[in-house]
């Protein structure tokens, strides 16, 4: 999928008319006044079933950097839902500023208010700035709302299943280069610690990994050190890529982790990580073909989320969700053997197969 983020506000309508990276079926401007809230909610395919995705609350620098980045996270959820087995179409919702400083019940309300008047065409969670907690609020106005606590309803922490994904995405990866399901013995860098990045920790430990890690939050950092002394710090994330002998890297923040100047300096083998949008443009996926790096298409292995919020639809039921978060494993391998029969990047193996399962949607 190519990364729509960054387009101009000139380029906005063309990008969502015009081009490859477009092909929104809806895309609504919200604002409330009296709260302060300005938000843009994309939905990208309904052709599997109602759009699903989450709702980030972030201080964007621009009202066309926000739409952007709706866009572009949007249609990653199209094909994050597909290849999750879902019967879910893609959506995303952005809230615009700085959720310390702005964020309140009322603002939550209204954007409730906001989702709910799209009449389920788009199903929304949490994603970075929003929580549990805010989803409850969120639901006081829209049914439409799942990542709920379970006191009302809900799975609760969508980051568990997450970070479980994410590491049988990994153990997939370690399998395909490596010949053992494992990450025993590996040194595993993961640069962002928060919401998913510590569970990712605790399974990488449990494994017997070597774990490195970086985030921009000191607390964020010392949750895991305090735990768990072994774990290697390092300043941040210009100086993980570069650890010698780093066997896996993780990328767990936000998007465009994988540049130019990345990986051509990446140390590791395999990228495996739960961060949205990793390539940061078209061509970074074949970039790290060349450099014979196993790229772990982040859509794929971070569904384990998804896959857990959308179960609250039907009534929650953690175990059933985290036996189909395990099968990220086979969807993982499946990638990788389907890019080397066709001889291509596993990211554009994954698109092949979700666009598939989109387009015989549309066609039945």
């Amino acid at each position: 999928m190519t990364d729509v983020t960054g387009v101009p506000a000139a380029d906005v309508l063309h990008t969502l008319f015009r081009s490859e990276q477009g092909g929104h079926e809806q895309v609504v401007l919200c604002q409330d006044r009296a709260t302060g809230l300005k938000a843009v909610i994309a939905i990208h395919s309904t052709a599997l079933g109602p759009a699903l995705g989450g709702t980030r609350f972030y201080p964007y620098a621009s009202e066309a950097e926000a739409i952007a980045d709706a866009l572009n996270l949007s249609r990653g959820m199209s094909y994050k839902n597909a290849m999750a087995g879902l019967d879910l179409g893609g959506g995303k919702a952005v809230i615009i500023g700085d959720p310390e400083t702005i964020k309140s019940e009322e603002l939550l309300l209204a954007y409730g208010r906001m989702v709910a008047s799209l009449g389920g065409r788009y199903v929304t969670a949490c994603d970075v700035g929003t929580y549990v907690a805010d989803m409850d609020v969120v639901a006081r106005e829209c049914r439409w709302t799942t990542g709920r606590s379970p006191e009302n309803g809900g799975a609760g922490d969508s980051s568990v299943l997450t970070a479980f994904g994410v590491f049988q995405g990994m153990r997939a990866a370690a399998q395909t280069l490596w010949g053992d399901p494992t990450l025993r013995g590996r040194k595993v860098g993961v640069a962002g610690v928060g919401k998913v990045g510590h569970y990712l920790v605790e399974h990488l430990l449990e494994d017997g990994a070597e774990v490195v890690i970086t985030d921009v939050r000191e607390e964020s950092v010392r949750r895991i050190t305090d735990k768990h002394p072994q774990v290697t710090v390092v300043a941040d994330t210009a100086a993980l890529v570069r650890v010698e002998g780093l066997d896996v890297y993780a990328p767990c923040a936000l998007g465009g982790a994988l540049d130019d100047e990345t990986v051509s300096v990446l140390t590791a083998k395999i990228v495996c990580g739960a961060a949205n949008n990793q390539l940061a443009h078209p061509g970074v996926e074949k970039d790290l073909e060349a450099r014979g790096i196993l790229y772990a298409p982040d859509y794929v292995v971070n569904a384990g989320g998804v896959i857990q919020v959308a179960d609250e639809l039907h009534g929650f039921d953690f175990d059933r969700c985290k036996a189909k978060a395990t099968k990220i494993f086979d969807t993982t391998l499946a990638i990788f053997a389907r890019a080397k029969a066709d001889g291509i990047p596993p990211a554009a193996a994954a698109d092949r197969i979700a666009e598939q399962r989109m387009a015989e949607a549309r066609r039945a």
